[in-house]
């Protein structure tokens, strides 16, 4: 005899007024992490496919490639969760991706944005689509139209539909609420046709979670309670116009622990600009990444140098760093855009890899940031260009009032150079930090 699963076991109180909702059109669903909704989204999905005879469902992130990790692997989870057979049950495919329920032919779909036309001709119209999921919203606003690209996904899927339709979305919120998606959402909020429920960790029992995870969370509360705000409780905390706000030098000014396990460096290349370089030392046993040295010349004010004078300076650093170090630099992240130095750098000195650092800014920060606040990354006495800059890099304030917020183009040299640092050392400097802070977080 099978074991009875009551739906109230699988999902916390707060989403049981949403489990059976047909009387909203719009659904919206958002979270701190570890808030359980995209397990929610999961046997809410399954659910209603096998309780409800003549209906399907669509599941839609904006980019393609990134369904079968998410959602698609979440509502596979929801099939187990609900007592039901994979296998025995349905019928599962991975391309197309889709879940059948066998008994009455309900389908789950699941596609990007950008292959809408694709969806519409592999949907059985027999079946009428009564809920379509948007998971991961923002990306409909950061790198898409928005409330117009919404509204045609409504209007796509609505269109002859006479019975029950509803539209569900989950996002975790920006930091900015000046961010499209918020402004938005509190316009949605204003509509009859609307529920919107907001959950964070705190709503669900300590057992489903672990007692790792509430450590965790209690962690970043002490050590930045605004981070752990916007993290953990899902409040869009608004930014500061310094970005890294954190900046302490009492606790991130360090000298240098004796012998780091790998050293890496990162270049940031101007002509008339600064040209620095700075360089990270890892420590496996201590669990922290420390800034070693600082190299910074601006041909501005010192005068120009080529690319074949500041690759000579690059040996020489290097040279330096390993004497007092005694450890070898591995790897450099450079500025890609400086092919050029990299050219010359590599025939200085072989042995060192050069790799064009990974320059997508909004999740370099993140990381920073997150490391800061961990109190995993320091920096040295020595790095004292890098410590003006801290105090001085900031969002542009017309770019925050828009919701797209970007870098000040100033006071940013040093800062470029430790974020392709930390971005090319990250599979390693991740393990430093709680198990639940080493992915990035929604921003």
């Amino acid at each position: 005899m099978s074991k009875e699963i009551r739906i109230s076991d699988l999902i916390i109180p707060k989403f049981r007024e949403a489990f059976n909702d047909t009387e909203h059109t719009h659904l919206i669903i958002t979270s701190g992490r570890a808030g359980t909704k995209s397990s929610f989204g999961g046997i809410r999905d399954i659910y209603k496919i096998i309780s409800d005879d003549n209906c399907s469902t669509v599941v839609m992130r904006k980019f393609h490639n990134k369904l079968k990790k998410t959602v698609y692997k979440e509502t596979l989870r929801g099939i187990h969760r609900l007592g039901l057979n994979k296998k025995r049950d349905f019928k599962i495919t991975v391309s197309p991706m889709e879940i059948q329920y066998k008994k009455n032919g309900n389908t789950i779909y699941f596609t990007g944005n950008d292959s809408i036309d694709d969806t519409k001709g592999m949907i059985d119209e027999s079946k009428p689509i009564k809920r379509v999921v948007i998971d991961e919203l923002t990306e409909f606003f950061d790198k898409g139209d928005g409330e117009d690209e919404l509204s045609n996904i409504e209007a796509t899927f609505i269109r002859g539909n006479d019975e029950e339709f509803q539209m569900v979305y989950f996002f975790n919120p920006p930091k900015n609420p000046a961010a499209p998606v918020i402004k938005w959402l509190e316009k949605m909020k204003e509509r009859p046709d609307v529920l919107h429920i907001h959950v964070d960790y705190r709503d669900v029992p300590v057992s489903w979670l672990g007692k790792k995870l509430i450590e965790s969370a209690e962690i970043m509360k002490q050590m930045d309670e605004r981070l752990y705000n916007w993290v953990w409780l899902g409040q869009s905390i608004g930014l500061d116009e310094l970005i890294y706000y954190m900046f302490n030098k009492a606790l991130h000014i360090k000298a240098p622990q004796d012998r780091p396990d790998v050293i890496g460096i990162g270049i940031d290349y101007g002509q008339m600009n600064a040209t620095t370089y700075q360089p990270y030392g890892i420590y496996l046993h201590q669990k922290k990444v420390m800034g070693l040295a600082e190299y910074y010349h601006c041909g501005r004010e010192e005068g120009q140098k080529s690319p074949s004078e500041y690759a000579q300076d690059f040996k020489a650093f290097v040279a330096e760093i390993e004497k007092k170090y005694h450890c070898y630099v591995r790897m450099a992240f450079i500025d890609p855009s400086a092919k050029g130095l990299a050219e010359e750098i590599k025939r200085q000195v072989p042995r060192i890899k050069i790799v064009d650092a990974d320059n997508t800014v909004k999740t370099g920060i993140g990381r920073v940031q997150k490391l800061m606040s961990f109190q995993v990354l320091s920096f040295c006495p020595e790095q004292k260009h890098l410590a003006e800059e801290m105090e001085l890099y900031g969002y542009k304030p017309e770019s925050i009032e828009k919701g797209k917020e970007e870098p000040l183009k100033e006071n940013d040299h040093c800062q470029d150079a430790t974020r392709y640092c930390i971005m090319g050392l990250w599979k390693w400097v991740r393990m430093f930090l709680p198990a639940a802070d080493r992915e990035d977080d929604a921003s």
